[in-house]
């Protein structure tokens, strides 16, 4: 086991099932946004809102605050150095800032913590590589640094699928003493996209003390069939795809309604998961009847 300052911080996640319930974790961003009529990048997703449409940012995060979300997630899935450079544009560090500050203000006097997002180097499903080792390691170690300079409370590593790259993130913030959560994304074998298993990638990352480990983006088919045969024995999570065809779609409707997410959530709670949210397709009103079930206002 590596030794790792973080573990002796306080961890919300440990904390949480350690009470009654799971934090809740917000929902969607950027397919939320497409509901609303916001068309996405195909590089940099709904990254230039940030500065053409603060405002609709804060709605997003002030609608899951209002619907119970106790984590919201910063507006940065694609304000990462590659995917600047995949869109042919010059690396702009104001947007991590700028997306961090638009959590913040629509926090107010409120304890709500705030996940600063970051993103695979290159397309969340995207089983072929492109960039060179170094340029993964650069890009996530830029992009971290400038989520935690900015004030978010850990960083959310989202979609993850590459052993390598989770390589990179888990030593960059052990060695940097950054608090983390490591969420991944599997395929319908249960595998990561490079192809190990879920077991020897939990294993891995567990050395580094993260917060928490998640399961995200994945159908709640797939889902099902983890819960069948894992065990948690430390602090997870997740959320789920809510959306109605492939991933890669470049337009995400919502497909699994709050009632039917709801199903989801009480098979889930034996196990004991530290937190609960929902991923593309979602809306806070998935968000509210999360919170509405764990506090015992709608357990039918």
């Amino acid at each position: 086991m590596i030794e790792n300052p973080i573990s002796s911080q306080n961890n919300p996640f440990k904390t949480a099932q350690e009470l009654s319930r799971p934090l809740v974790l917000d929902g969607a961003m950027g397919s939320y946004l497409q509901q609303k009529g916001f068309i996405r990048d195909d590089k940099l997703w709904m990254t230039k809102l940030i500065t053409t449409n603060p405002e609709e940012i804060i709605k997003v995060h002030k609608e899951y605050i209002e619907a119970g979300a106790d984590i919201i997630t910063t507006n940065t899935f694609r304000t990462n150095p590659s995917a600047f450079e995949s869109s042919g544009s010059s690396y702009q560090y104001k947007y991590v800032k700028q997306a961090v500050d638009l959590a913040e203000s629509s926090i107010a006097d409120r304890e709500i913590l705030i996940a600063g997002s970051n993103a695979p180097a290159e397309d969340c499903y995207q089983r072929e590589r492109t960039l060179s080792y170094n340029k993964l390691e650069i890009n996530h170690k830029k992009h971290i640094d400038l989520l935690i300079d900015s004030n978010v409370d850990f960083i959310l590593n989202e979609t993850q699928s590459h052993f390598d790259e989770i390589k990179i993130i888990c030593r960059h913030c052990s060695q940097s003493k950054i608090p983390f959560v490591m969420s991944l994304y599997l395929d319908n074998s249960t595998r990561i996209l490079s192809g190990e298993s879920f077991n020897e990638i939990i294993s891995f990352i567990l050395e580094y003390a993260p917060f928490a480990i998640g399961i995200n983006c994945i159908s709640p088919e797939v889902f099902k069939n983890i819960l069948a045969v894992e065990h948690f024995n430390f602090c997870w999570g997740f959320y789920l795809n809510c959306g109605s065809g492939l991933p890669t779609d470049r337009n995400i409707d919502c497909a699994v309604s709050p009632n039917e997410y709801r199903e989801f959530i009480k098979k889930s709670l034996p196990l004991n998961p530290s937190f609960i949210g929902s991923c593309c397709g979602s809306n806070p009103s998935h968000i509210k009847i999360i919170r509405e079930f764990l506090d015992g206002k709608n357990s039918n």
